[in-house]
């Protein structure tokens, strides 16, 4: 932590900045940090894709910190197991649905974003971080999970039964539900143990 503001320190000397100009770190999570700018970028960019306001009160602000330091702690996972990269493609490709869903133009669009204070290329960033994240524990996560015969039954029993469908003709979604509620938790375990073992200082004048 200490290097980190020493850094940055050597990077304002002889500079002349004001206090506003300053893009302070909000989070430090190891040797990475998340800066204000970039929390209140992430807000921007959640709110512009759920099509909700934009909260930039304190309590909102650490629960986003808090996603993002998530992030980083797999970020920093995916980049020691070097595994692939997100297909590109993909990203184009929902982005333009995004598009197409929300917007009766390109026109309306881009004035939407401009008003968000947004670029196309955060979205863009989001949508692959979010693809890359996905994969990783895809691969990283879902082997774990062992789902039985009696799994699938007990959920048909609790949630399914009585409702017109049988057991066959719904077996295969029952299990990929299994599978995604077991790589959650095993991602919330390894979550766990990863903030245990990286320091992550919340810098309390960020989130006033």
């Amino acid at each position: 932590m200490k290097l980190i503001l020493a850094s940055v320190s050597l990077c304002l000397c002889g500079v002349a900045f004001s206090a506003d100009t300053i893009d302070r770190i909000a989070v430090s999570v190891g040797n990475r940090v998340i800066t204000t700018s970039e929390l209140d970028r992430q807000i921007r960019v959640a709110a512009f894709l759920s099509g909700t306001k934009p909260d930039f009160s304190p309590a909102a602000r650490r629960a986003m910190a808090g996603r993002m330091v998530e992030h980083k702690l797999l970020e920093s996972e995916i980049e020691t197991t070097h595994s692939a990269a997100p297909d590109t493609a993909a990203v184009e490709t929902a982005l333009a649905d995004f598009r197409k869903r929300y917007f009766h133009s390109d026109d309306e669009y881009r004035r939407a974003l401009a008003g968000a204070g947004l670029s196309e290329q955060d979205l863009r960033d989001e949508l692959l971080e979010e693809r890359a994240l996905n994969a990783f524990i895809e691969v990283r996560f879902h082997p774990a999970v062992e789902v039985t015969e009696q799994d699938i039954q007990n959920y048909y029993r609790q949630n399914l039964a009585g409702k017109g469908v049988e057991l066959p003709q719904v077996r295969q979604q029952i299990e990929r539900i299994l599978v995604d509620q077991g790589a959650d938790r095993e991602v919330d375990t390894w979550l766990r143990e990863a903030r245990r073992r990286t320091q992550i200082v919340y810098h309390d004048e960020a989130f006033q």
